[in-house]
Order: structure tokens, then C-alpha cells, then sequence
């Protein structure tokens, strides 16, 4: 069993709060250091109250799946013989209603582009075993109930 932590810290400073115009803006901190500017997204709670420099709740969430798939990829592609040169994904997250009427984030889509060096090229067939493989073994897409689709390019 491994535990993971992350501290959300926010402050009212000298807003009113009770009117619920207080600004969203807050900051994750995390176990190594890093510091992530964080707060709710401008489609959730308009400007000026969320501030959309930040990364909010939902990008965060679709990074994690695409940042995990991609890390199972890039395991079992050297696992495999295969040098990977690049890894890009622009991974889109639709949040929309769910079966029990609630507010989700109900699709994920990964568009993962792979470069590998000149070596070796992975067929069609072994790319999309590498995929099919990632997306079984992710931690995050196995604990997500909304649906997560790969479309390699």
C-alpha cells in the first residue's frame, strides 16, 4: 500500500465571505516542494472569483490520467526494446451530466502523438498493444468511473 499527500491551503484575507464573491485562488503544495497555483475554473465560478492563470480541480484531473497513461507508456515501451524519442498528448476532459443527474467529468480522451527514434518503429498492432496495455494498468484510470479513450496518432 503506498499513501500519497497534498496540501490545499487557502486564505480569506480581507474579503467579504458571506456574499460568496471571495476569490477561489488557492495553492497545492506537494511532498517534494512543488507549489501549484490552484483555484476553481472560470466555466465553474465566473471571473473575477476563480483566477484562470491557475490550474483548476478538472484540468488536474484529466493531466493525472493522461500523465499516468503515459508513464505505464513509456514502461512498457522500453520494457518492449522500443526507444522513445517524444511523448505528446493534448488531453481533452468533457464534464457533463452523469446517470445520476450529478455534475462529472464523464469522458476523458488521450491523443497521445509518440515519436520513437529511427532504430526500431513499433507496427500499428504493437502501438496499440503498448496503449491497451497503459490504459489497463494506470492507477488513475482504474479508479475513475467516467470513460477514458486513447486515440494514438
Amino acid at each position: 500500500m503506498h499513501t500519497y499527500e497534498a496540501t490545499v491551503s487557502w486564505q480569506r484575507g480581507d474579503q467579504t465571505f458571506v456574499d460568496n464573491r471571495y476569490s477561489r485562488a488557492h495553492e497545492w503544495i506537494f511532498d517534494g516542494g512543488a507549489r501549484v497555483p490552484a483555484s476553481s475554473s472560470p466555466l465553474s465560478v465566473p471571473l473575477p472569483m476563480s483566477n484562470a492563470a491557475n490550474v483548476d480541480p478538472e484540468e488536474a484531473l484529466v493531466a493525472a490520467a493522461s500523465s499516468c497513461h503515459m508513464l505505464f507508456f513509456l514502461h512498457v515501451a522500453a520494457k518492449r526494446g522500443f526507444v522513445v524519442e517524444s511523448y505528446l498528448d493534448n488531453a481533452v476532459g468533457v464534464m457533463d451530466t452523469n446517470g445520476d443527474g450529478k455534475m462529472a467529468m464523464t469522458r476523458i480522451t488521450l491523443r497521445p502523438k509518440v515519436v520513437f527514434s529511427d532504430e526500431r518503429q513499433p507496427t500499428a498492432d504493437e502501438l496499440d498493444a503498448m496503449h491497451h496495455y497503459s490504459h489497463e494498468e494506470c492507477y488513475i484510470a482504474n479508479s475513475l468511473k467516467s470513460e477514458i479513450v486513447v486515440e494514438s496518432t
